[in-house]
């Protein structure tokens, strides 16, 4: 039996010229997690990220206090679900089937939450049989790539290891949507609620995984209380 981590990145640069690097808050949410494996004895054997900076930076936070070091492998499949991508091409069909959506558009979107709804409207559209849009990668073959990627790591690391993987939440929901065998219509359900820095544990033997928990951020209340501060962040 062997363990996977999977960290969802620290809170981004929402609203910044460079939204892709961690917020202050973000570095010390890595920090944080950081603390929380080395006080709890988790030592890895590896870690992955994709290659966007939140996540690489996120990863090298939360394994700077390990034991020893700890090689840190990078591999795009991981990275966040292209977003941007997908409102550009997608939102003008979204928008003739859900008024509500333009009506967020029209404000400008210059709130996170209004953006996440329409993150919400597209991506569903995108999963649905009813795209066929071929400016973007399909979903068939972004979830095929992460499937392949998660596939990988076990083969590559094999058992009794200790692994964490260090992403986003569209590639974290799209993971645990897969070991729970559920469609993608399902998927953006576990995407929205995950918090930044949270922890979901993964157990593996040969190629079969099993889910222990998922979007655990019981340490992050814990320990910011401590601090004072407000550690909990959707985005």
């Amino acid at each position: 039996m062997a363990t996977i981590y999977v960290v969802r990145h620290g809170q981004a640069s929402f609203g910044a010229e460079n939204y892709d690097k961690l917020s202050e808050l973000g570095c010390r949410q890595a920090g944080v997690v950081g603390d929380y494996f080395r006080d709890h004895g988790i030592h890895f054997d590896a870690v992955y990220s994709g290659d966007l900076s939140r996540q690489r930076e996120t990863a090298r936070l939360a394994i700077a206090n390990q034991p020893s070091v700890v090689p840190h492998h990078i591999d795009a499949r991981f990275n966040e679900i292209q977003n941007d991508e997908q409102i550009k091409c997608l939102l003008p069909e979204v928008i003739q089937q859900h008024p509500a959506v333009k009506a967020l558009v029209d404000r400008g979107l210059s709130s996170s939450k209004d953006y996440q709804k329409v993150i919400d409207a597209v991506f569903n559209y995108w999963v649905s049989p009813a795209c066929n849009d071929t400016r973007i990668q399909s979903w068939a073959d972004y979830s095929g790539h992460v499937r392949q990627a998660m596939a990988d790591v076990m083969r590559e690391q094999g058992g009794g290891k200790t692994v964490g993987i260090f992403t986003s939440g569209g590639t974290l929901a799209t993971l645990v949507a897969q070991v729970l065998g559920l469609a993608g219509e399902q998927t953006y359900q576990l995407y929205e609620p995950i918090f930044n820095c949270s922890v979901t544990q993964l157990f593996y033997s040969g190629d079969k995984v099993s889910l222990s928990y998922f979007n655990d951020c019981s340490f992050l209340r814990v320990l910011g209380q401590a601090r004072g501060e407000n550690l909990l962040t959707y985005r």
